[in-house]
């Protein structure tokens, strides 16, 4: 038997690779965001209907077109592709690729009754959601202030955002803080780490960290802005207490020596902004965990070298030092590699991201 699209080797069927250019959702543009007056209802049978009537009754809910449509996205779309769709995200989507290499395309709705995790409700929703696909333009979006509001604070006006031109991004941790100053065109002015401190069991005194957290300062640039990492721990850990409160006491440092211009204006010049907004703008995160950006910020500082036009600018004459204390480092930083990223995440969302 030969199906389009399908390779059979050693007894598995086999997706061939679909050209990148070609979109699998272009033909379902004809039935997305159908009114709900106009949308035919959908069929509900009760939880004890046997596949064979199940089968029956969803080649009656869809029409054959619309069935074509939602087995060319089964059979073709790859397990991340399958991803997009909410009700196909986990486990599902991997039965739906293991099913097609065991067992060759879906040949007609009814089969996929035989894939784990499927009974006819969730078929019905599943395939009602490939059908319209909820798309960037039909999510519910926040108005922009309040997306702002939600990415950092304090609230800053608009119209100071989009005339940043230049900030220095600080994340810090138990053990050093780091700092990356970028400026508009996500050109790396200076890019740097101090270890002072390890956290030990008792708690240190203020006048420690007014000492320390200053001499950090004395070394860094003006800026238009200062953006702080907020940390995501929770408070409800009583384990997490001595590094909770190391945190909250840094973080009260740099806004009070970094805020100098505040008593006289009026206008906040530090900021912070979540650790896990950055995160999921750079797809770091698994779950509620955000994992290391070091391979990234590697990918960034190869393609300064090797792109016309790199999505990050490292100067050519400190690039040969930042790959060299990448591969010199025996050991990961972590606070080194977050603060170049959280500032170019700062741009990208809250600078660039109100223009018109």
């Amino acid at each position: 038997m030969i199906v389009p699209g399908f390779l059979r080797t050693r007894g598995r069927w086999r997706r061939l690779p679909v050209p990148l250019k070609s979109s699998l959702f272009q033909d379902l543009h004809n039935f997305c965001c159908r009114k709900k007056s106009s949308e035919p209802e959908r069929i509900i049978t009760s939880s004890g209907a046997n596949a064979k009537e199940s089968g029956n009754v969803l080649d009656k809910v869809f029409s054959s077109e619309e069935q074509a449509s939602i087995l060319r996205v089964l059979n073709t779309a790859s397990n991340k592709e399958l991803e997009a769709f909410k009700l196909l995200r986990g486990r599902k989507s991997n039965n739906i690729v293991e099913y097609r290499e065991k067992h060759g395309p879906f040949q007609s709705l009814e089969s996929l009754m035989n894939v784990p995790l499927f009974q006819y409700k969730t078929i019905v929703q599943v395939c009602n959601s490939i059908l319209c696909p909820e798309t960037e333009k039909t999510k519910r979006k926040l108005p922009e202030n309040q997306q702002l509001r939600n990415l950092i604070k304090p609230n800053i006006e608009r119209r100071r955002l989009k005339a940043t031109n230049s900030i220095v991004s600080v994340v810090f941790g138990t053990r050093r803080i780091a700092w990356a100053h970028l400026d508009r065109k996500l050109t790396v002015q200076d890019w740097h780490h101090t270890d002072y401190w390890k956290l030990k069991s008792k708690t240190r005194p203020a006048s420690v960290y007014l000492e320390e957290i200053s001499s950090v300062i004395s070394e860094m640039p003006k800026a238009d802005f200062y953006v702080l990492e907020k940390t995501a721990l929770s408070i409800q850990n009583a384990t997490l207490f001595p590094i909770l409160l190391h945190f909250h006491t840094t973080e009260a440092m740099l806004y009070a020596l970094l805020n100098k211009t505040f008593a006289q204006d009026g206008q906040h010049q530090v900021l912070s902004i979540s650790r896990n907004a950055v995160g999921k703008h750079f797809e770091l995160m698994i779950g509620d965990s955000r994992t290391s950006g070091k391979e990234l910020v590697k990918q960034f500082l190869s393609e300064s070298v090797l792109k016309a036009e790199p999505r990050v600018f490292f100067p050519r004459d400190k690039v040969v030092h930042y790959r060299e204390k990448f591969l010199s480092d025996s050991h990961r930083i972590e606070e080194l590699y977050d603060s170049l990223l959280q500032a170019v995440a700062f741009y990208e969302l809250a600078v660039f991201g109100t223009e018109s």
